[in-house]
């Protein structure tokens, strides 16, 4: 019963939060998911802070 209460709360704190940030940046939400593979997911949190994000290549530029 721990176990599934501890992976009911991590997906609800961590990959929840994280699917609305890469859908509001034009990413698939389901990028989410890395943030729960070890050492991935600190790869992903350089590649969302850094990368281009798909909603702003159709912005004019300013």
């Amino acid at each position: 019963m721990e176990v599934n209460l501890g992976i009911l709360l991590t997906l609800l704190l961590v990959v929840v939060p994280f699917w609305k940030i890469c859908e509001r940046a034009g990413f698939s939400g389901w990028l989410a998911f890395l943030v729960m593979v070890p050492l991935v997911n600190i790869g992903f949190l350089f590649y969302l802070g850094f990368a281009d994000w798909p909603r702003d290549r159709n912005l004019p530029p300013s």
